[in-house]
């Protein structure tokens, strides 16, 4: 709560345009339609590093209330990627561009890495400069570059909304303050000072859970401008789809049972889980588990498969963004993974397209997470701790037998996903922000 700001929460917060309750019978379908515009006429830019499908979704949302929205996002990361390319039902307001350097981001150099992020900082505020926006929505971005777009905010006195996807300083503080003697404890004085700053700069800091709050609190000293509001999946883009589908005949998968797995193997999750289950099944010719995703994580899966024989792990690239609905379609179970030190800096959001897509949820993630309690909250899914490995094998054994539990638990997940990521509700929250911000 915002001191002298009431807004509600989320999931309690009643339509504001019909004055029901927070359940739309068109959460699903595309929002083509103009909306009421509930306020002046904004010039919004939106940064999101990542390009994640839920944060363009917003932009388009505000730009169909007849903002002028430009949405900016990196064109060098090797990660999954909404639809950010212009469409046709585009409203007019909305501009989507690419931030682009002249090689893919060196993710696991740590020094070329530091220095790409400097330049894309730059090119950021220069663009930032020309559009010369009243207002800033920064998400999923290294501290170094939003501390430039924060300079740029700042010397404009353009408000700023900092949507913290994940606590950048407190990683860096358990990679390098533990692996690298004498220097690393020094970085990471120098982040959490740094994002501390950031934390307090901005006009308003939107946490995505509340586990965040102990720790934005530490670093910045303040709880006073913090707004809750949890992620949510495009549901105009990602729905239950049939398990024959195209995507699944393609990869012969049609047949067969999957356990699915799409979307980064990063330093915040073990990759043996995926290559465990793979064993476990081992001896049964109708399972496979299906692994999505580049860089690190399935590189070691790759050596594991050759390893260990494991013909029954399918590994898969990046597939486009318009293919992901039938990939998660093609899953009869889907599964999350999220290491222990993660817990309190990050919440995987493809928990949330899990649940967008119907399918029933194995998740190797610790309790307290936001994702293990949504699942559980939705009844959606079986949850292990992470470093449980009999419990993940035993709950993967129960959903592979189970197919009553398995359509219960898919049916229970489109429910609380079509209840709960109402677009429109979600963009009157940052609208609130917003107008706050300038009043």
């Amino acid at each position: 709560m915002v001191r002298g700001f009431p807004v509600e929460s989320l999931q309690e917060a009643p339509d504001r345009q019909s004055g029901g309750q927070a359940h739309s019978k068109d959460a699903g379908k595309p929002r083509s339609a103009r909306r009421p515009r509930r306020y002046p006429s904004m010039r919004i830019l939106v940064h999101d590093y990542a390009g994640h499908p839920f944060q363009v979704q917003l932009s388009r949302a505000l730009a169909a209330r007849g903002h002028e929205v430009l949405h900016l996002y990196s064109g060098s990361i090797s990660t999954p990627q909404a639809m950010l390319d212009p469409r046709p039902d585009d409203p007019p307001e909305f501009q989507s561009r690419a931030i682009t350097l002249d090689r893919q981001v060196a993710k696991y150099d740590h020094l070329k890495r530091y220095a790409q992020e400097l330049a894309y900082a730059k090119l950021l505020e220069t663009a930032a400069a020309a559009y010369r926006p009243n207002v800033v929505i920064c998400s999923n971005t290294p501290i170094d570059v939003v501390a430039r777009l924060a300079r740029f905010c700042r010397r404009a006195s353009v408000p700023w909304i900092n949507w913290l996807q994940d606590l950048h300083s407190i990683a860096i503080e358990r990679y390098f303050g533990r692996k690298v003697p004498l220097l690393g404890p020094l970085v990471s004085f120098h982040y959490a000072r740094k994002e501390g700053r950031l934390l307090r700069a901005a006009r308003f800091v939107v946490a995505i859970s509340e586990g965040f709050l102990p720790a934005i609190e530490r670093l910045s000293g303040t709880r006073d401008n913090i707004e809750l509001i949890e992620n949510w999946a495009p549901l105009d883009q990602i729905s239950p789809r049939p398990r024959d589908n195209a995507w699944a005949r393609a990869q012969g998968l049609e047949s067969k049972f999957c356990f699915l797995y799409s979307g980064t193997l990063g330093l915040k999750h073990n990759p043996e889980r995926l290559a465990e289950l793979a064993q476990h099944f081992a001896g049964d010719d109708d399972v496979r588990v299906v692994v999505v995703s580049e860089g690190k994580g399935s590189d070691y899966l790759s050596a594991a498969k050759e390893r260990l024989g494991l013909d029954n792990l399918v590994l898969l690239p990046w597939q486009p963004f318009e293919d992901l609905p039938n990939v998660l379609g093609t899953a009869d179970v889907l599964l999350a993974l999220l290491e222990p030190d993660a817990s309190a800096l990050s919440v995987p959001s493809k928990v949330m397209s899990n649940l967008a897509a119907g399918r029933p949820q194995l998740l190797a993630v610790p309790g307290e997470n936001l994702a293990a309690q949504t699942v559980a909250k939705a009844e959606a899914g079986l949850v292990a701790a992470p470093d449980d490995g009999a419990t993940w094998l035993r709950h993967a054994t129960c959903l592979r037998n189970d197919a009553g539990l398995r359509r219960e638990l898919g049916e229970n997940a489109w429910a609380y996903a079509e209840k709960t990521f109402d677009i429109d509700r979600i963009a009157d929250r940052f609208e609130d922000l917003m107008a706050y911000s300038l009043s």
